[in-house]
């Protein structure tokens, strides 16, 4: 063999190198950092504008809420006193009218029934003098004169201890001096028709009224009805309210049937009491010092209380709410 020859594993070509690879770099965030450093700064921005945007609504909001509660504290609160009353006033008088409308229906008659009726001193007073001739009739200021002394004497009682147990349509609450003045004025120099300033105070003039149907309980029995006249359903509910706490009545005495009937118009009371008269009984008329006017047919009538209301009654600040 030749020099030249070669081995079997001398003539197999050796294997390609592979191309050597280029190594990564040593730390990859390096790339990355400048964008997540400017993706982080807009988020971070984005957020900073949008917290102080919510923090100007809130700001905003929370100036509204405090505006809005100084508006409602000062546009209601002097006068939620005022609307509750107004409201407890009618809510009083529409529940006695209802009941007062059920008594009525159930007790309606088709047939009167004759009117039993107690004899008072102005009927003995009355039989004694039918049979002297030739006396001329009693001036209007002496209508109560013969009861004069009585008249004062229930006026004096009155302005003493009240009596919380009295029997119903009796006074249980103490007059004023200043109202007994008024009584004996409007009963012995009036002759009980006629008009007396008001006592200022509705209460004060159902105090003086209650005391009027007291007396006159004395001196006609059951041969009147009281006929009270107020143009607003709240009015008419403090004259209950007063009446009933000054005589100890109930809603039954507040009705057509019963001894005070009260009223919005002065057309229905003069109706009312023009069928009084008709059945032989004495309609007491008693108008509310708010009326700014009296009707004239009221004048007709033998016994009337007109309150002459100051210029605060006929223009109260709750009626222009």
């Amino acid at each position: 063999m030749s020099d030249d020859a070669t081995t079997p594993e001398e003539a197999q070509p050796s294997p390609p190198l592979p191309e050597q690879q280029q190594s990564p770099p040593e730390n990859p965030s390096e790339l990355r950092a400048p964008a997540d450093t400017d993706w982080t700064a807009l988020a971070l921005t984005e957020l900073q504008q949008r917290r102080a945007a919510l923090e100007a609504e809130i700001q905003a909001l929370e100036g509204r809420r405090n505006q809005l509660q100084q508006e409602i504290g000062s546009s209601f609160a002097g006068q939620s006193d005022a609307i509750a009353r107004r409201l407890k006033g009618f809510q009083d008088y529409l529940v006695g009218a209802l009941q007062e409308l059920a008594i009525s229906a159930e007790q309606m008659e088709l047939v009167a029934q004759p009117l039993v009726v107690q004899p008072s001193p102005l009927d003995q007073a009355a039989a004694a003098t039918a049979g002297q001739a030739n006396v001329a009739a009693p001036a209007v200021a002496g209508l109560f004169s013969g009861d004069a002394d009585l008249i004062r004497q229930r006026l004096a009682a009155f302005q003493g201890q009240p009596d919380f147990h009295a029997d119903p349509w009796s006074l249980r609450r103490t007059l004023e001096p200043a109202g007994a003045a008024l009584l004996d004025d409007w009963f012995l120099n009036q002759g009980g028709r006629g008009a007396q300033p008001s006592s200022g105070s509705r209460n004060r003039n159902a105090l003086i009224t209650a005391a009027a149907i007291s007396i006159l309980g004395d001196l006609y029995g059951e041969r009147f009805q009281t006929l009270v006249l107020a143009s607003q359903p709240e009015r008419l509910g403090e004259w209950r309210r007063g009446l009933q706490d000054c005589l100890g009545l109930a809603r039954e005495d507040f009705g057509p049937s019963s001894g005070i009937v009260l009223f919005e118009r002065a057309d229905a009371l003069i109706e009312r009491a023009d069928r009084l008269e008709e059945r032989g009984e004495l309609p007491v008329i008693v108008v509310d010092a708010a009326e700014p006017d009296l009707a004239i047919p009221i004048l007709q009538f033998p016994v009337w209380l007109a309150f002459a209301g100051s210029a605060s009654e006929l223009n109260p600040d709750d009626d222009l709410l």
